[in-house]
């Protein structure tokens, strides 16, 4: 994600040599900050919106568990009039709200992973946060005491400027933030063959709950 690749710049960055390396060290630090107020309003905004589709998936689940159920409970009412064609009809819908069931899981817990990871960026940009407006002032009056004295001597030393440039190129690396997986697309039947055999085993699934549903209810 996007949004996380530039929260984790931002809180992995090493503000003293950011400051180090600015032509204006205030400038710089103002940025920063101004940088890390709108990354965190972004995240915020992100949490909301992740935490809101995990309710709807999580609802989804609940009901899809729930019709589950009802249909079973209708089927046993059919085999208790005698209704081996309504009862067959029931359990084939319960059947499907199972897989829409086990589908919806697999969701929800991707998406439980999903704002996990964005409850935590969040943390931390705001300790990154606490911490860049706590050291601002000092830093940057850190950073005039420092020019001020060295001004004299830095135009002749421009080879150290290559390891202050090493570790503002490492500060831009981006680490890898896990996702949450999307659920997958029900795959199709590859031929007539698969789709005759999957209909048969579903038949023969139906058949066997329907069984059980006879021998409970004494049909």
């Amino acid at each position: 994600m996007a949004l996380l690749e530039r929260v984790s710049t931002l809180i992995r960055a090493n503000l003293n040599d950011l400051v180090d390396q600015a032509e204006d060290p205030e400038k710089m630090i103002k940025q920063i900050i101004l940088d890390m107020q709108n990354q965190l309003l972004q995240v915020k905004t992100q949490v909301a919106i992740s935490i809101a589709d995990l309710h709807v998936l999580e609802k989804k689940l609940t009901d899809n568990r729930e019709s589950e159920k009802q249909w079973l409970h209708r089927a046993e009412l059919a085999v208790d009039k005698k209704d081996d064609a309504l009862a067959r009809a029931a359990v084939e819908r319960a059947m499907s709200h199972k897989s829409m069931t086990e589908s919806f899981h697999q969701q929800v817990e991707d998406q439980k992973v999903q704002v996990e990871n964005l409850k935590t960026a969040l943390l931390k940009l705001q300790q990154k946060l606490a911490e860049a407006q706590t050291k601002s002032d000092m830093l940057i009056a850190q950073q005039r005491r420092s020019r001020a004295l060295g001004k004299a001597t830095r135009a002749g030393n421009d080879m150290r400027q290559g390891s202050n440039g090493a570790a503002f190129d490492r500060m831009k690396q981006k680490v890898q933030h896990s996702e949450a997986a999307a659920q997958a697309q029900a795959d199709l039947a590859a031929d007539d063959v698969d789709g005759r055999f999957a209909a048969m085993e579903k038949e023969g699934e139906i058949d066997r709950l329907l069984a059980e549903i006879k021998a409970r209810r004494g049909a």
